[in-house]
């Protein structure tokens, strides 16, 4: 069948949307730029991390792990049934960290220091770690990716190179991804006395890497589901339908260590005190977990549409709340401090999003990201 994505209009409505808050989040950044963090954001000294860190950088690196998670299943578990839906989960992964970066600029109180890790080594930091790991790992999908252009420019040399190197550059981009995800939740295990006891665990990075597999499943799913829409492309639902079966387990995996561990700790009863923790808590496992994994569990829901979307959609949410409520929530009883995002943090988040919406349409109008033909693997 004939590719018609190079036929998709650049410019629509939706378009026009997303270029409206672009343009908002430029006019906002030129005003941070000037004027300082104090002034365009509710952060302050006690409280320094906020709507940026939890929404754009700590949540969009999760939702960039279904990359890894479907680039593992094709070349190492060697469940090539997946490989059409390899290159979009590729191209989200990358444009996600794009987001991410470009997120952490407007955050940076020095943002033109931001290139200092690459030779100003600090290794016993686990900031150090991660803005390696994710500089390494944006090359990795970068590079996973370039067949797509190398193909439209016709490079057959390069493209042979990166045939051959495919197999190390999936193994390197798993290894880098289990690294900074997990060293994620690291970050907040030098914050004893002000992360809530809810969330605070020694198990921390191990539950931010399940959770970001999790949340990987459900993006891919996710961007499936609009992509067919956007792109009037058939839904791959037998496939989707499988990484829903495999959902499942990771769920009632990352249900049974979050139980768990408050058992342990016991800080189970702090969840049912009616506090706001306790509420969010709820409100993140029952919308992101427990929901979902009832949904997936009925077989008529895992092979409809509606029923993907919307059980995906609850597993996205559900982990950008448990970031929020990490880097956010949890950190404000002990910070002794009150935050709430200004419109600013808001628009300019809207607007890197946008950048990324619009560039994954760029790249299908201009890109084989959806071959209309199966290539080969190796």
């Amino acid at each position: 069948m004939k590719n018609n994505d190079k036929n998709i209009p650049l410019v629509t409505p939706g378009t026009i949307i997303l270029l409206f808050l672009i343009l908002l989040g430029a006019v906002m950044a030129v005003y941070r730029f000037a004027k300082g963090l104090g002034a365009s954001t509710n952060l302050s000294d006690t409280f320094p991390w906020g709507l940026w860190i939890g929404v754009d950088v700590l949540s969009g690196v999760a939702l960039a792990a279904g990359g890894f998670t479907i680039a593992a299943a094709v070349y190492i578990f060697n469940l090539k049934k997946y490989h059409p839906i390899l290159r979009p989960a590729i191209l989200t992964a990358f444009l996600g960290y794009m987001v991410v970066i470009v997120a952490l600029l407007f955050d940076l109180g020095k943002p033109y220091n931001i290139w200092h890790p690459m030779v100003m080594w600090q290794p016993h930091s686990v900031m150090f770690e991660v803005g390696w790991c994710v500089m390494l790992y944006s090359t990795v999908l970068a590079l996973e990716f370039s067949p797509a252009a190398l193909e439209k420019f016709k490079m057959d040399g390069l493209l042979k190179i990166i045939k051959v190197v495919t197999i190390p550059l999936v193994i390197a981009g798993i290894i880098l991804s289990t690294l900074h995800q997990s060293s994620l939740g690291s970050l907040f295990l030098i914050v004893p006395d002000k992360l809530h006891s809810i969330w605070y665990t020694p198990l921390l990075p191990v539950m931010f890497f399940v959770s970001a597999v999790m949340v990987g499943l459900a993006m891919v799913i996710f961007e499936s589901f609009i992509s067919s829409k956007t792109f009037n492309r058939t839904l791959e639902l037998n496939l989707l339908s499988g990484l829903a079966k495999a959902e499942i387990f990771v769920l009632l995996i990352y249900f049974a260590l979050k139980i768990g561990d408050l058992g342990v700790r016991g800080s189970l009863p702090l969840v049912f005190q009616g506090t706001l923790e306790g509420n969010m808590f709820l409100l993140e496992i029952g919308l992101g977990v427990v929901l979902p994994f009832f949904l997936l569990c009925i077989p008529q829901v895992r092979t409809s549409r509606g029923g993907l979307f919307i059980a995906s959609l609850m597993v996205i949410i559900g982990l950008i709340l448990n970031r929020t409520n990490v880097s956010v929530i949890g950190m404000l009883k002990g910070s002794n401090a009150s935050y709430f995002p200004s419109w600013m943090e808001f628009a300019v988040t809207a607007s890197v999003i946008a950048g990324g919406l619009i560039a994954f349409r760029i790249a299908v109008k201009y890109f084989d990201v959806f071959p209309s033909q199966e290539k080969p693997i190796t």
